[in-house]
């Protein structure tokens, strides 16, 4: 045992400082003091539009990684979630320049070549803008409930060391938000997410101190991390699993988790992926679409999340025909997938989002007057604590009635955001005084797959027309 501790207290003090992009200059990430949110650490907000690339550490040559991150940055991704030690046996299958992770076969000796390449992809995205959502290792290597392996991390020194070990190689790096776990429920291993927390922090700022390392944990399906760790003093915000189901109540999940105390932001880290066996069963249920990924967007976002993560299902495994083994049935190679429709999607709806004021904005069914709907049928709403806008997500386009009550001013402009194109269409400006205390709104077309947004705006405020004009939307893509 103290041979062990030694080498791995040595490997500490072997890695060389990151590589030298500039860091962020509007800082690193940070939680918003209302604790609903996250911004820069100079205060300004910060939308957690994810893309899932577990993979990407792994399987990606630097020509590959940049391909894929300069899709992701053009179109509006914010954060990028990797894993160093990967799920698809990361730990003795080498990456694409044939490294592993470990120099040793006891796994105790961080390869330099192995996570220099780490070091360049991260550097690659802090140039681009882009967030690493880092995961230091997949679940298997802590919680061996199912995957290959092996599970490294039995003991708390070693899990520690591993964390100091990142820690301090990233510890310059802004653009970092940390992620334990991987697919796993936390219970029982508590201690060793601890002391992988614990490493991190004091890897990053030389003493436990966790406010100076934004930290995670991403669960298993169909829960939070919420569910076991939310009092964890470095459980900087909570993230679901909520899955690769499609009849789901994912709204009940996040207004879960915005309710708990101590107050922390919340989002989904790995909701339904676009192009992947609903509920793991292609024969019964089909493939996801577009749709899937709307809805679990538009549900959890108005209903408190603080952001949301995309996943496709060929991207997250870097899957190519002929190069690697398919996990439950890709469709598509991951380089034709950068292009589906989901991916501008979510894009689209983060704009949405940020053509209002953003730290004010609250979940509030009560702008539905009357049924808000089950299911695929649902309406779900949110609006400014100060009454200026409003937002209402028609699932199906079924109709529904909003209670005026709930936005400010003598008049109010409306509009209809198309959550396919992320055009607005404008509905018109009315008196409060003559459409009463409700008004009942028609979205432009209705049944599956013809989802739509009602934005009101108390027309005092002047806001500019939801979304990105698409306009500017090609001009920044160009």
């Amino acid at each position: 045992m103290r041979k062990l501790f030694a080498l791995l207290f040595f490997a500490l003090f072997l890695a060389p400082a990151p590589l030298g992009a500039r860091p962020f200059s509007r800082g690193r990430i940070v939680v918003h003091p209302g604790g609903r949110y996250l911004q820069y650490a100079d205060g300004r907000p910060f939308f957690y539009l994810g893309d899932t690339a577990w993979e990407l550490f792994h399987r990606t040559t630097r020509e590959e990684a940049r391909l894929y991150l300069e899709d992701r940055a053009r179109k509006g991704f914010t954060v990028i979630q990797a894993v160093c030690l990967a799920e698809r046996d990361g730990l003795r299958v080498p990456n694409a320049y044939g490294d592993l992770p470990f120099a040793d076969a006891g796994f105790t000796r961080p390869n330099e070549r192995y996570f220099a390449y780490v070091d360049e992809v991260v550097a690659m995205a802090d140039s681009l803008g882009l967030v690493i959502g880092l995961l230091p290792a997949w679940g298997d290597k802590f919680c061996l409930k199912w995957g290959p392996g092996p599970e490294i991390f039995t003991t708390e020194g070693r899990a520690e060391a591993f964390g100091r070990y990142l820690g301090e190689r990233y510890r310059i790096r802004r653009n970092i938000i940390w992620i334990l776990g991987g697919d796993r429920p936390p219970e029982g291993r508590e201690p060793i997410l601890r002391a992988f927390a614990r490493g991190i922090a004091c890897g990053v700022a030389g003493r436990e101190d966790y406010s100076a390392c934004l930290i995670t944990y991403h669960p298993w399906g169909k829960s939070s991390s919420g569910d076991w760790l939310h009092d964890e003093p470095w459980l900087a915000f909570n993230m679901q699993q909520n899955g690769h189901a499609y009849d789901f109540d994912l709204w009940e999940r996040i207004a879960r988790d915005y309710a708990r105390r101590p107050v922390k932001p919340v989002l989904d880290g790995e909701p339904i992926y676009e192009e992947h066996p609903i509920d793991f069963d292609r024969e019964k249920y089909g493939t996801s679409e577009a749709l899937h990924v709307r809805r679990a967007f538009y549900h959890e976002v108005f209903s408190g999340a603080c952001g949301h993560t995309y996943g496709c299902h060929a991207v997250w495994q870097m899957w190519e025909p002929g190069r690697y083994a398919p996990v439950t049935g890709p469709v598509r190679s991951w380089r034709e997938s950068l292009s589906l429709p989901g991916a501008y999607q979510v894009c689209y709806g983060r704009e949405l989002i940020e053509s209002r004021p953003f730290f004010r904005r609250i979940p509030d069914q009560g702008v539905i007057a009357g049924d808000a709907g089950r299911g695929h049928g649902r309406c779900t709403a949110t609006r400014d604590s100060l009454g200026t806008y409003a937002m209402v997500y028609s699932e199906s386009g079924r109709p529904f009635a909003v209670d005026l009550e709930r936005v400010s001013g003598k008049r109010i402009v409306a509009w209809w955001y198309d959550v396919r194109s992320g055009r607005p269409l404008r509905i018109g400006e009315f008196r409060r005084r003559d459409a009463g205390a409700t008004m009942t709104f028609t979205p432009p077309t209705c049944g599956k797959g013809n989802d739509w947004v009602l934005v009101l705006d108390d027309a005092r405020m002047k806001y500019p027309p939801p979304g990105r004009c698409p306009e500017a939307r090609s001009g920044a893509a160009g």
